[in-house]
């Protein structure tokens, strides 16, 4: 649970960069999963995109993830350009955050509605800004306040119990109903893509689903 006090006092020891993906079979993450989560506590999917595109790429991230950053800075955005802005394809990111400041992150995302990618791109471009082992919280605010919050509206955002029950939902089923072990990972109409994420296994994997 993300309280205003937990929250602060979470950020000062978090070490959020040094939980990367390969080793998150090693931090006891089933443990956090919540066992029957309610199917109808889940957010619904943030779509990037033509909402009615043929293909649909879902991106299962942490916040705090260098290699979901990194995903962000490269092939993502050759993706963007060729197939999303195209209407060929549309993505989602689906929340997995591997600890309190990933959750954070994701819960401003939410809160600023349609500006929801910018702001993940934001936070994704200056990761090593805020994901440190300490005062976390307040480089996330002087993010925050510019994508447009105020104070206020970012306290309101950081303790709304509900939005993180739903974050939590949505990463509980894909743990749970999908096998995601480790961000990013990539459905693409629902098969998991396999291998190196560069835009070569894109291409490969979604130019036949266009023919067909």
């Amino acid at each position: 649970m993300i309280t205003r006090r937990a929250f602060s006092a979470l950020t000062v020891g978090a070490t959020a960069l040094a939980l990367a993906p390969a080793a998150l079979a090693q931090q006891n993450w089933g443990a956090t999963v919540t066992e029957g989560t309610a199917e109808g506590n889940r957010l619904p999917d943030m779509v990037l995109g033509n909402p009615d595109a043929p293909v649909t790429v879902v991106a299962y991230e942490s916040m705090t993830c260098p290699h979901c950053a990194g995903f962000h800075a490269g092939s993502f955005k050759e993706l963007k350009s060729e197939y999303i802005d195209t209407g060929k394809v549309n993505f989602v990111t689906r929340e997995f955050p591997f600890d309190p400041l990933a959750a954070g992150v994701f819960m401003l995302a939410r809160c600023s509605g349609e500006k929801y990618y910018d702001v993940v791109e934001v936070f994704f471009q200056t990761q090593r800004q805020w994901a440190i082992r300490q005062g976390a919280l307040t480089e996330i605010r002087k993010i925050a306040r510019q994508t447009g919050f105020t104070d206020e509206s970012f306290e309101a955002c950081l303790t709304n119990q509900q939005l993180l029950d739903g974050i939590n939902a949505v990463k509980d089923h894909g743990y749970q109903s999908l096998g995601v072990r480790a961000t990013p990972t990539i459905f693409i109409d629902g098969e998991k893509l396999e291998g190196p994420r560069n835009m070569r296994s894109f291409r490969d994997a979604i130019e036949p689903k266009l023919d067909s």
